[in-house]
């Protein structure tokens, strides 16, 4: 019963102390996906993050705006003659450089989460300075220029900048309108106090250019916190998985060192109980074959027969406990040679037959001949036929019937079926008998319970002889158990390999 209790404690061990890490992440993931669901344009989440890659952007592109001033500049001159043009290109420079220089020490600062939103409104009013100065640039009106030619250049001017901040500023939200509204409102005021269609249209054509940009930019922003957001349940996820992971290796860990320490403890128990109970069925034997005079009560006669079937019974699931943990704990090591697997069933079927007959039973054989030996452990190949044998004689009612068959697998190795008459196992039940301690509801219900370690035994001997174990059953019609040895273990018949001397003699011949 305990040991029972101490293998189903082994298999639902699990680090409950980890829990709480788990279900952060978990919680993590769900608010990250929720956000994801929401569709929001720019979580406060992702504030700081795209803040960063703003000052990034500043940064990589600090010159694109100085060269574009310069240009501007160089071709005013060129144009109108004038070096009015020079003091707005200083005004332009000095502004950018305001930008830059906050943006190096917001970088050199490292923003926190709480400071986001004032740093976000510096950069806004960076932009809106940035914008005054491009609203200055469209006041001056060059005479000597002609009105065709001074809109031309104003004009495309613009329209670059404009391009350049849609570009530059996209990863702050609403930047292009801070930057070019102070632009739009002087040219509309510009347009309705000269009425002069061109100027009107001018406006309205940058309006329109101003709207499309920012909807263009509004949509990249949106794109960068969906892929931030993707990035964020990735990270969310390889997390979960970590925690998880680890949760698994310590829980695997703790069931190794469980399952580990249950071997040692069968081992060392099998080991101590094995020497009184030796002593145990040794008086016994002594006892019930009156060596030493006989009993004078038939009663006491009987007490040591029963002692007597009692210790071996004992002795047996000792030594089924011992192999299994040995086997479990890697320690069943092979004494291997050559055997013949039909002899060896012979003198197992010679071992049960006198229990058979008692319950008038028929042991069937059906043996291949003259098939070659095997390469195996013949105690172990012994344990394995009678622990098949046992089952059959033992679940076959009085009057039935058990088939030995010893022949060739399809693929060349060789098998070894018992079949029996018996009441079955229903097919949902035999991955129980497989099973160590476990054991059927038809054997529980047999007055011939065993331990439930004959099969899981069987099954992994064959396992260590890359053999195969099959069992087949069908309730009320009976059972058969298939234990399978690979081609590789039979042993051919193989020409014998002259010596050297003869060969060297026949070389010279040929010579």
């Amino acid at each position: 019963m305990s040991i029972a209790a101490s293998t189903s404690t082994d298999k639902i061990i699990v680090d409950r102390s980890r829990n709480h890490r788990n279900k952060a992440v978990s919680k993590t993931v769900r608010a990250t996906r929720q956000r994801l669901q929401t569709g929001s344009s720019a979580p406060s989440g992702f504030e700081r993050e795209m803040l960063l890659l703003h000052i990034e952007s500043v940064l990589h592109g600090a010159m694109a705006l100085p060269l574009l001033v310069i240009m501007i500049a160089a071709s005013g001159v060129y144009l109108s003659g004038e070096a009015n043009i020079l003091v707005w290109a200083l005004m332009a420079l000095s502004a950018h450089a305001v930008t830059i220089f906050l943006a190096r020490k917001a970088k050199r600062e490292d923003v926190v989460a709480e400071k986001v939103s004032v740093w976000r409104r510096r950069f806004l009013a960076c932009q809106v300075l940035t914008g005054l100065c491009w609203a200055i640039f469209t006041l001056p009106d060059c005479a000597s220029c002609g009105q065709v030619a001074s809109g031309l250049f104003e004009g495309t001017v613009l329209f670059i900048a404009l391009a350049i901040t849609a570009m530059g500023t996209f990863l702050l939200r609403n930047a292009l309108y801070y930057t070019f509204l102070p632009v739009l409102c002087v040219l509309c005021f510009s347009a309705l106090a000269t009425g002069d269609p061109v100027d009107i249209g001018f406006a309205g054509i940058l309006a329109l250019s101003l709207i499309f940009l920012a909807f263009m930019t509004g949509s990249m922003n949106r794109a960068n916190v969906h892929i931030l957001s993707v990035q964020s349940e990735k990270d969310d996820l390889i997390a979960e998985l970590e925690v998880a992971k680890s949760m698994s290796d310590e829980a695997r860990r703790r069931a190794e060192e469980a399952n580990l320490a249950k071997s040692r403890f069968l081992a060392s128990m099998s080991h101590e109980l094995r020497t009184p109970l030796n002593a145990i069925l040794g008086f016994s034997e002594v006892m019930s074959t009156e060596v030493l005079g006989p009993l004078s009560n038939p009663t006491y006669k009987e007490y040591t027969l029963d002692i007597h079937r009692s210790g071996e019974h004992l002795l047996n699931l000792i030594n089924e406990i011992l192999d299994l943990s040995r086997i479990e704990a890697g320690k069943y090591e092979l004494s291997e040679d050559a055997v013949n697997l039909a002899e060896i069933v012979e003198d197992c079927i010679g071992m049960v037959q006198l229990r058979a007959r008692s319950k008038n039973i028929t042991i069937g054989q059906q043996f291949e001949q003259a098939m070659p030996s095997v390469w195996a452990d013949e105690k172990a190949m012994r344990q394995v036929t009678l622990n098949l044998l046992s089952n059959a004689v033992k679940f076959t009612p009085s009057g039935g019937e058990v088939s030995v068959k010893v022949g060739w697998t399809a693929g060349g190795g060789q098998y070894l079926s018992i079949r029996d008459n018996g009441p079955g196992i229903p097919e949902e039940e035999i991955p129980i008998v497989l099973s160590a301690f476990g054991q059927g509801s038809i054997a529980i219900k047999s007055a011939e319970q065993g331990t439930g370690l004959g099969l899981p035994i069987v099954q992994a001997i064959l396992a260590k002889h890359n053999g195969q174990f099959i069992l087949r059953s069908k309730l009320r019609v009976g059972t058969e158990a298939i234990a399978i040895l690979p081609p590789r273990r039979v042993l051919q018949s193989l020409p014998p390999v002259e010596d050297v001397p003869s060969l060297t003699r026949r070389r010279r011949s040929f010579a």
